[in-house]
This record gives C-alpha cells, structure tokens and sequence, in this order.
C-alpha cells in the first residue's frame, strides 16, 4: 500500500509550485511570501507539519519568506503555553521565520476596517441570537431570510459597533455582519459574522478588547497588511475563499490571494484538536506529549527525527483532494532515518541468567563492537564480558525444533561482539521455571578470529550481569485499532487500542546507555529503534520505543 501511495503522489504535480512560478515569471509578484497560522488552542501535529514543510518549503525554494503569525481572536481557548509549544515545534523541524505577528497586532486596524464596511453600508449590526441567525441563513437548497436589522442606517450602526467594543452588551446579545447576499448559494456570503462580543481576558492584549475579529475577518485582512503573496490554506477554506476575496476588494487591499491544498489525513489516527483535547483531558494518554499523539511534541518524545518528518511530508506531496495516507509510510520514513544515524546498544528486556562455566569466575574482559555499522565514521565501543551475563528468555529453548536458531542444549550460538558458546544444560526451580542456562565459551572463537570451523546456530544479544544499567523501557503501539478512524462508526474513543502501551519495568541495557543523551537515537539490536525518555533518573533508565525494526504491524494485518 505504501508504495501504491509513493507512486500516486509522484504522478501529482505541485500546482502551488507551478502557480508561483508563473505570477514570478509574469511579474505579478517580484518575490514570495508565505505565512503560517496556527491558532494557538492546542499543540501541533503532524498535520501542521505538512502545513509547515509546505509553506516554508516554497519560500526557501523561490528565495522568499515566511512570517510565522499567531491567529489569536479566540481568547477564551488561547495560551501562552501552546504559542511557546508552537514556536519550539517550527524551529525543531528546520525552518526560521520572517516575523513574529500575531492577529492581534492588527486589532485596532482591523476594527477601523470593519467601520469602513459600515460606512460603505456593506455591514451591519445585528441584535438575533444565534438561533434566530442560524433559522434566517437558511440551507444550502434554500435561501436565507433578510434581517431585520440590516436596514439600521450608517450612523446607528457605528453607534453601537462603538458600544459593542466599549464593553455595553453582554456576550451574544449583538455581533457585526457583513451585508452581502443572503440568497448566495455559498453560504458562507449569507450575511456572514465579522464580530462577536467575548468578555475574556486575552494572552496579549488582556481586557483591552471585549470584541473579536472571526477568522475569516482577521485572515485575509493580515495576509493583506503583511503583503502575502500566496496564503495556503486546506480544502476546507474553499468556501470561504469569496469572503476572503470580497473583504480585500471592498477594502481595497494588498490582493493577498487563497490557495487550497488536501489537508493530512494518516490511519489509525485523529488530527481534530478537540478530539486530540479530549484524549488529554479524559486521561486517555497522558498529555500532549504522549508518544503515542500525533502531535509534533510527542513524536519527539516518541523519537521521531525532524529530517524523517521532513522527508515524510515530501513524499506525501500536495494534492487538490483529501486521502487517507498509510501511518506505515510515515514510519517508513523515522526507520530508514534511524537506520542510518541509531548509535547500537544492547538491551535485555525478559532476563534470564546466562552462566559460562569455563569462563574465569573474576575475569571482567572488554570486547569491541561497532556503534553503527550503516557510519564507516561511527567508531566502536567497549563492553564488558563476564562469566555471568543476561540473555533474552525466549532466546532459549529446551526442546527446540528444527528451525529454531538459537540456543538450546547442545547447540552453538554467538554472543554479539565476543565469544561463540555452546550450552551445557540448564537448571530449574521447583516450579519448574529455568533460572540459569548453563553454556561453555570457546576461547578461539573471540569475534574478528577465524571460525570456519564452527557453525553457530544464530547470534544473541546479552548484557553482563555485574555492569547491567537498570531501565525501564516503554512499547508503544498505534492508539487506534481502526485504519480509517473518522469514518468508524460509534464515538471515535470506542475505537481506542487498549494495548497501545506495554511496559517493560526491568530491562538490562549495556553500560553505554547510561550516559545517553535527550537527542540520542538508539536501535537495540534485535528490538527496534529507541530514544531516552525525559522521566529517566540517574537511578533508572527510561526508555520509549520509537519504531520497529520492520514493519510488523503489516504482518498483524495479514493475520
């Protein structure tokens, strides 16, 4: 399915890029510049990602800019925690931008547009709640009734619009409208809402404001003020482009103009930020920096890498229509990254004691293994081998079939980076539970000497018991057990993976990972690819799994 989805968006050419190329070519616009709008009421995802590699994409590839601007009209669901999130998330991902604006920069300028609309008798006051307006626009197959209100003459109209502002009416008792046609079949030109009354303390401008530009008021008068040249919106905004359009016009502004791209739909995944919003609150995940969200903050604790991201959007491509991608190309994407950057480490996850017999009981020898064998600049380092180490449980078996590859009584195997073994036995508690594998080591058979003599089994990862580093490590699987989750029927949380969190509270890691970094990339060999996580101490480790080494959930799949 993955390569199907590579090979559609290939065909699809980048309309964007073709439409700057031309208004470059013809003159129309000497350079570009782009925007990016996030409302700050909620932390982003990898939705916006897309929004963000695409924007800023095109600037950098045609020499423009981009001004990163906060759509902060809605101050009853704004914070300053999600402005410093989102600025946090665009620097991680690669980009820089232009300027630092926020809607309410244009405040003041936006009101005195709204009175221009007034005076030009092309907006009005109106005192219906919002039944009454909703009942008047009528349905997309039946026009809207006119307002009783859109008569008020010019003067009582800026009368109250300055009351309105000064803080006299209560919320939802008047908002300004614009007068354009309540029979437009668009019914977004049915006499649309420009201001609502809010009495709510803002992130920026506190209580100096009672009333609030919408969005599609704010919108395309900022992207006018700055002089964007291409505002990229989702296809949602189609509709809502003639309002866009009709302000600027009327307005006589800068010709900002709107352009529509499909929005990022992944499976086994949500992108609305209300549903995202109740996974928090209802402590379905903990946070929004839960590895398993979507958002850009948890993959990051997640350990996905910005350049994974990045490649991920490219491949993805812009399209005219909404699709539903396959969650397995984005982790395509971290595993092929990791693959090349991932320092190896070796991680025991179910114990079991491995005793080497004829090993020397004090002996502590340090054997060389490779950081990275996909970095010929990767370096090696030194692990200790004892008589004692831990091996992974299931790598043993005491009656073996005769596929199976790896140890059991009587068989070879190598232990990574040393000494090839052959097992002796095994000893039992009295429940009949295997506590220690009994093995003998071959001395000639360090790793780098010649061993074409013997023929192990397969190779084993280990951990010596006495330099054994504590850690926990944390799996985590997709959230959602449905591929499409939008169009699941029942409410989306009955679709939630119960599973998606498996935790490993005595894992055995090499000593090397205690000195790991917060931006380190980590495969444990044979496990899958891993990052520390920020509630490790110096008394244990923490560790969150990123991705597997294979796409294994495609196999689930086929089951």
């Amino acid at each position: 399915m993955m390569e199907e989805t590579n090979k559609a968006e290939e065909k699809s050419l980048n309309f964007i890029e073709e439409i700057i190329e031309e208004d470059l070519k013809s003159g129309k616009h000497q350079s570009v510049l782009t925007r990016f709008p996030p409302e700050p009421n909620g932390y982003l995802h990898i939705g916006h990602a897309k929004s963000i590699c695409l924007n800023f994409g095109l600037a950098i590839k045609y020499g423009g800019s981009t001004n990163l601007r906060f759509d902060d009209t809605n101050p009853v669901t704004e914070d300053t925690e999600y402005v410093d999130s989102i600025k946090d998330d665009v620097r991680w991902l690669g980009f820089n931008w232009k300027n630092e604006l926020y809607a309410s920069d244009y405040f003041e300028q936006l009101f005195g547009f709204a009175q221009e609309l007034i005076k030009k008798g092309l907006a009005y006051v109106d005192d219906s709640s919002s039944e009454e307006i909703a009942k008047e626009k009528g349905s997309p197959t039946q026009p809207g009734t006119r307002n009783r209100f859109a008569d008020r003459s010019l003067e009582e109209n800026l009368q109250l619009f300055d009351e309105m502002r000064a803080g006299k009416y209560r919320d939802g008792e008047k908002v300004l409208r614009a007068k354009i046609d309540m029979a437009s079949p668009n019914m977004h030109l049915r006499d649309p809402l420009l201001y609502r009354i809010k009495h709510a303390h803002h992130h920026r401008t506190g209580d100096k404001w009672c009333i609030y530009p919408m969005y599609d008021f704010a919108h395309g008068q900022s992207d006018a003020l700055e002089n964007i040249t291409h505002s990229i919106c989702t296809l949602e905004f189609i509709p809502h482009r003639p309002l866009y359009d009709w302000c600027i016009e009327k307005l006589a502004l800068f010709p900002s103009h709107q352009y529509e791209f499909a929005r990022l739909n992944l499976t086994y995944t949500v992108m609305s930020k209300r549903k995202l919003l109740q996974l928090v609150n209802e402590k379905y995940v903990h946070g929004w920096d839960d590895p398993r969200m979507p958002t850009i903050t948890g993959m990051r604790r997640r350990g996905y890498t910005s350049d994974s991201i990045r490649q991920f959007c490219e491949r993805i491509g812009v399209a005219k229509r909404d699709n539903l991608i396959d969650v397995s190309l984005l982790e395509f994407c971290v595993r092929e990254h990791l693959n090349k950057i991932a320092q190896r480490r070796m991680v025991v996850f179910d114990p079991v004691k491995l005793v080497l017999t004829n090993y020397p009981a004090d002996q502590v020898e340090m054997v060389s293994s490779e950081n990275n064998p996909e970095d010929p600049a990767g370096g090696h380092r030194e692990i200790p081998f004892t008589r004692e180490l831990y091996i992974e449980r299931d790598d043993f078996m005491e009656n073996a079939p005769k596929k199976y590859f790896r140890l059991t009584p009587g068989a070879k195997v190598r232990l990574k980076s040393a000494y090839i073994v052959e097992c002796t036995g095994a000893i039992k508690d009295e429940n009949g539970i295997i506590t220690e594998i009994h093995c003998e080591y071959l001395p000639q058979s360090k790793s780098g000497a010649d061993t074409s003599g013997l023929k192990p089994q397969g190779t084993l990862h280990w951990v010596s018991c006495k330099h054994a580093v504590d850690s926990e490590v944390r799996i985590y699987d997709r959230l959602f057990k449905v591929e499409d989750v939008g169009n699941a029927e029942g409410d989306f949380k009955d679709h939630i993976n119960t599973d998606s969190l498996h935790v490993i509270s005595k894992a055995y890691a090499e000593p090397a990972l205690a000195e790991s970094t917060a931006d380190a990339s980590y495969q444990f060999i044979r496990k899958g690819y891993f990052c520390i996580d920020k509630e490790s101490t110096a008394e244990k480790m923490v560790f969150n799994r990123t991705v597997t080494l294979k796409d294994t959930w495609a196999k689930d799949k086929k089951k």
